[in-house]
């Protein structure tokens, strides 16, 4: 049912966990573009809106979002909505890219799951905050190309996985923090228990009135777990097990 898409190396392990993985490069073309876009965005955008941790104003100005969206849109990259990147999918307002980010508090030892790969962008966001990102994605096609575009970008301590991810990444948990970007009515019960003690999640989860909100879960050191509400967002349905009869909505 999936198929681990590691970004590697030439001559590394493909197993992550057997060595440090490099940080990400930034050898590619594209960091050297549209670089007066990207500070104009983390301005206008996101100080703008009270988003101030330094590690993450820093990832958003070095991204270059403008390779995560199809070339016909890349004019739009930098301004403040999503866009779309086909099959019914969405690369997120960068706003709230980074407003998630910032909620993860990431460490350069963290080990990050990503739920919905999408474009890629989210995860690369991470990868310049986090030691590793394992990031997974229903749709392969999208799979595919990311990992392909993370790669090439030098993102090599991303690994793509197509699957569902409301099983999360078992084999690779506990995870320091976790992010979702597709609405669910609940939270998953694996990713709950994939989140390492001490660790944080942030997801959209939909209310049976529809309206959809940023969740932020935090597990204490005890395993126990505390809940809070954030801001009201959009985005797309997540899709596979956790739309199963019997998922009542939280």
């Amino acid at each position: 049912m999936t198929v681990a898409l590691a970004s590697s190396p030439q001559g590394r392990s493909e197993d992550p966990n057997q060595a440090a993985p490099p940080r990400p490069l930034h050898n590619h073309p594209a960091f050297g573009q549209m670089v007066q876009q990207r500070h104009l965005m983390v301005l206008t955008q996101i100080i703008s809106r009270d988003v101030n941790d330094p590690n993450v104003l820093a990832a958003m100005r070095v991204v270059p979002r403008h390779a995560f969206v199809p070339a016909a849109l890349q004019g739009q990259a930098y301004e403040d909505y999503p866009l779309p990147i086909g099959k019914g999918q969405t690369i997120s307002q960068p706003y709230i890219v980074a407003f998630m980010t910032a909620a993860l508090r990431l460490q350069p030892q963290s080990r990050v799951l990503e739920i919905g790969t999408g474009s890629g962008y989210q995860a690369a966001v991470c990868a310049e905050l986090a030691r590793e990102v394992y990031t997974i994605e229903i749709v392969d096609e999208l799979a595919q190309s990311a990992a392909r575009r993370l790669k090439e970008l030098g993102y090599l301590n991303v690994f793509v996985r197509t699957g569902d991810g409301y099983y999360g990444w078992p084999e690779k948990a506990p995870f320091d923090a976790i992010i979702g970007t597709a609405a669910a009515g609940k939270v998953p019960e694996p990713l709950l228990s994939q989140l390492a003690p001490g660790g944080r999640m942030i997801l959209p989860v939909e209310s049976e009135q529809g309206l959809q909100y940023l969740m932020l879960i935090t597990k204490a050191k005890d395993g126990s777990l505390s809940q809070k509400r954030l801001l009201p967002v959009q985005f797309v349905p997540m899709t596979g097990q956790v739309n199963a009869p019997g998922q009542a909505r939280q």
